[in-house]
């Protein structure tokens, strides 16, 4: 575990899930302060992508498609959020998004296994972090997850 750049990462992890740079200039990414966190570099790198990788695959269909990143770091722990204006979910099944294997949209709306968000709230626990989300159908969701401040 190490002091960790959580922007860097979440820039670097959207360079790659996003490769085309017309793919990349029609989504309006925002990436505000991102307070450091500790951990392992390599594991925080999938958290994010996994999020991201949601991110642009339920914002997909928007005409405009919005991602923005930030974050907080007052005391013990920094709290991070991913929020996009995409699909959304139905608050009333929030509790099986980090499930393994549990998907709130059709497998014909967006491809997808299951498993991301469970291995997110694996890495961010191991961590000795938190993850939960909110979301509105058809308005969009925001991920939120902390970690240890450093």
């Amino acid at each position: 575990r190490t002091s960790v750049d959580m922007a860097s990462l979440a820039r670097a992890a959207f360079e790659e899930i996003v490769e085309a740079p017309e793919a990349r200039g029609r989504i309006e990414f925002r990436v505000g302060d991102l307070p450091r966190a500790v951990g392992d570099p390599a594991l925080l790198t999938q958290v994010w992508v996994n999020l991201l990788s949601n991110a642009v695959k339920f914002t997909a269909n928007k005409e405009w498609p919005v991602i923005e990143i930030d974050g907080e770091g007052d005391g013990p722990s920094a709290v991070y959020r991913v929020r996009d204006n995409g699909a959304g979910f139905n608050m009333a099944y929030s509790g099986k998004l980090f499930g393994v294997f549990q998907r709130l949209h059709a497998p014909s709306e967006f491809e997808g296994t299951g498993v991301g968000l469970a291995l997110v709230r694996r890495i961010v626990l191991r961590h000795g972090g938190w993850v939960w989300a909110e979301g509105r159908l058809g308005e969009g969701a925001t991920f939120f997850f902390s970690l240890p401040a450093p």
